[in-house]
């Protein structure tokens, strides 16, 4: 995670822990992909405009960056089942409330028999509220990823606007953004969030930011994507927004 306005670690996060080949969950100091960090900065990024209104949408949340991919964004399922296992077991140490899961790989099995997923059905039974990304493989139906495909999960698709934000009567569902029913028969996503053209933060010198210099808008490391990670960062962010006005919600 980074914070561009003087190039230091936000002082909202309250832990890291990072997963990628033999890390064994030792602290890591900042995101080589910028995937992670363009996904927090939507959901809870601390970036505020000249007339006092913010680029986030729950900018005071408190966070806990969890690594698991690397910066090319390859990861491997017992990368990210580590990770899940020591979100849940520090859930009460850092208060984890919310967990977001940006990412998405072909199902191979039902879900339930699905390591990953009964990694991720576990932070579900102790609580967490999990928001995950639909997947990009759209728009051919049966085509959400895992761990979207969990039904106890809030899966998140991706809407455009058009670059019309103030005129709602053409929004769409984005060409990309993956669709279901799943192949148990559940129907996902469960709904859809703004991911088109969305704007975020991300480190000038990160693996995505040099691979796309032309979505960079050369301003306070602001980089533009589009993806139902995006959507996921938005819901993300909302639901941090619900725990907070109500702390008794329950996934």
């Amino acid at each position: 995670l980074w914070q561009s306005t003087n190039d230091k670690w936000d002082t909202r996060i309250r832990a890291t822990a990072n997963f990628v080949g033999n890390a064994n969950g030792q602290r890591f100091e900042g995101d080589g992909s910028g995937h992670g960090t363009h996904v927090a900065s939507i959901a809870a990024g601390g970036a505020q405009n000249p007339d006092g209104t913010w680029d986030s949408i729950a900018p005071a949340a408190k966070l806990v960056a969890v690594r698991a991919f690397a910066a090319n964004g390859a990861g491997s399922y017992l990368d990210v089942i580590e990770a899940l296992n020591w979100i849940v077991a520090n859930r009460g140490r850092h208060d984890i409330r919310v967990l977001n899961l940006s990412f998405s790989a072909t199902p191979q099995s039902h879900y339930w028999d699905d390591p990953l997923n009964q990694a991720v059905m576990k932070a579900w039974q102790a609580g967490i509220v999990v928001v995950t990304s639909a997947g990009n493989a759209g728009p051919i139906p049966m085509t959400i990823g895992v761990p979207g495909n969990v039904p106890y999960v809030i899966t998140t698709g991706a809407i455009t606007d058009n670059y019309t934000p103030y005129d709602g009567t053409d929004d769409r569902l984005a060409s990309f953004s993956a669709v279901g029913p799943t192949h148990e028969g559940f129907v996902k996503p469960d709904l859809v969030a703004p991911g088109g053209h969305m704007v975020g933060t991300m480190p000038a010198n990160s693996y995505l930011a040099t691979l796309k210099p032309e979505a960079s808008l050369n301003k306070n490391d602001l980089f533009t994507m589009s993806g139902t990670s995006q959507a996921a960062g938005v819901v993300t962010g909302v639901v941090a927004l619900m725990l907070q006005s109500n702390p008794s919600l329950t996934p």
